[in-house]
């Protein structure tokens, strides 16, 4: 009995390791955020960012995060987004393969290097894709929230370990 317990932990904690794997979580900017003076394009250097995956812009609610055209992100281009947050907390699934292009809606600020291109590749890619073939697709959506799933990952790993270590003590007793 105590053998099956271990077992089902041990899948238990597998599982834990793999389900992060599937979808990465990306803070725009690290800890600088979504804000003028950063330079993105070097920021998403290293990065594959996957289908499934999902960016989180933290900012000042004077700040916008729009998805626009390509044209539009190279001219900086306002007041023709796709969408647009200004909750000061957006997230943003990735939901189609191509690349993806977010400003910032106040005058200027695009201009200043408040830009980001994502080109997401699909789940099944395991390299970024170097094609410059474009996509306007609204097809993520944004959430105004600020929850972490670094905190259900950790509550997880917690509770399999305490698991783990109650089956195995009680394995010892056998």
């Amino acid at each position: 009995m105590a053998s099956l317990s271990v077992g089902v932990a041990c899948v238990l904690l597998v599982l834990c390791m793999v389900v992060p794997s599937l979808a990465a979580v990306y803070t725009v900017g690290d800890t600088s955020g979504w804000t003028t003076g950063i330079d993105y394009s070097t920021w998403t250097q290293g990065k594959t960012f996957k289908v499934g995956d999902t960016l989180v812009f933290k900012y000042p609610t004077f700040h916008t995060v729009d998805e626009v055209s390509s044209s539009d992100y190279s001219t900086c281009t306002v007041g023709n987004a796709i969408r647009s947050d200004n909750s000061g907390s957006t997230t943003v699934t990735l939901k189609a393969a191509g690349t993806h292009y977010f400003i910032c809606g106040v005058v200027g600020h695009c201009g200043n290097g408040m830009k980001l291109a994502v080109k997401v590749v699909s789940s099944s890619s395991t390299t970024a894709t170097t094609t410059t073939t474009t996509t306007t697709n609204p097809d993520f959506s944004y959430s105004s929230s600020n929850r972490s799933s670094f905190a259900a990952y950790f509550i997880t790993w917690v509770a399999l370990i305490v698991i783990l270590v109650i089956n195995v003590s009680l394995w010892q007793k056998f």
